[in-house]
Order: C-alpha cells, then structure tokens, then sequence
C-alpha cells in the first residue's frame, strides 16, 4: 500500500500542493498536519510510521516535510528499511535500500539540513542589522503613522471615538492607548 504525508509548518499555510501531488502519484492514504518540523513530536506522521507494514510505500513531497535534520531523516529512513518500507521522495526519487542508495540519501540529508541552517543564519544576520537601525521595532510593524495617529487624537478633541474611526479608520482602542502613552 502507498501511503502519502503532507506537512506545512503553520495553521496559515496551505497543504493542497502536497495533497494533489500525493494523490497523482497514487497514494490510498494521505497523512496530513499542520505542525512545525522542529519538534519530533507530530501525532500524524507518529501514527503514520507506525501503520506502515512491510511491502508498503512512504510517498513524501519533499525530504523536510518528515524529517527535521538530517540526523532524524537517517534515523527515520533507517528504521523504515529495517520494516521493509520502501521511501519515495518525490523531488529526490526512491531512496535504494543499497549502499548507493543510502549514500545518495545521507547526502541529500546533509544538503537540506545545511540549507535549513543557511536560511536561520541569514535570518539571524538580518534581525541584527536590522536591530542597529535607530526606529527597529520587533514584531509586526505598526499599522499606523504616528502623523495619523497625532491627527486622529486631535479629530478626538471635537468628535466622538466613533466618529473618529469612521474618518480615519483607525480604533478607538489604538486611539486610547496612544493617548496614554502621551501621559506618560
């Protein structure tokens, strides 16, 4: 039997790529989670591995959808070859259980384990030039100028909050806090 996993990292994320790209390469069951790879701990592919029987196919779309380093997608693989279970990654092929294909595999591992270090390293990098600009601000950025906030504060000085959202669009909760923070 061939089995399908699918797995994206957040709830706001879409798994229906991996899905349609499971289902086309014939998969009877498909797993599927909404749960971050860096934590071993995914109920579905924990269900998922334990189902899998001797003669049966793991289909994945990609080798970081299953595995979060490369130490835990050789302990993974290695474990599915002792049971019998033959591995299909569709972007890498058919992991061999052969020393080839085994080499080709550790490799593959090594790249997108490196790779998934790069792209933390970069982010890193970013995070501290960013952190040196005088206006850094971590998190998400604010929806509104401090000009427009200035000018909807003074609209509040002759109109309700209600008003003063209807005009500018911006809360009457931004609005009260703000006005504390100029108490302060």
């Amino acid at each position: 039997m061939k089995y399908g996993y699918a797995r994206v990292s957040t709830q706001g994320q879409d798994l229906t790529v991996q899905i349609e790209q499971l289902k086309a390469e014939g998969c009877d069951k498909i797993y599927q989670e909404k749960f971050t790879g860096t934590t071993k701990d995914r109920p579905q592919l924990n269900k998922l591995l334990s189902e899998l029987k001797r003669g049966d196919t793991l289909v994945v779309t990609k080798l970081d959808r299953f595995a979060r380093s490369a130490k835990d997608a050789i302990e993974v693989i290695e474990k599915l070859f002792e049971n019998g279970v033959r591995v299909h990654i569709l972007n890498m092929g058919i992991v061999e259980d052969t020393p080839t294909g085994r080499l080709i595999f550790n490799i593959m591992s090594a790249f997108a384990q490196f790779e998934r270090d790069m792209i933390v390293e970069r982010t890193q990098e970013g995070k501290e030039i960013a952190k040196q600009k005088p206006d850094f601000r971590e998190g998400r950025p604010k929806k509104f100028s401090k000009k427009q906030i200035e000018h909807a504060l003074k609209l509040k000085e002759t109109h309700s909050y209600k008003q003063v959202e209807e005009m500018t669009g911006i809360s009457k909760s931004t609005l009260i806090r703000a006005k504390k923070k100029l108490k302060c």
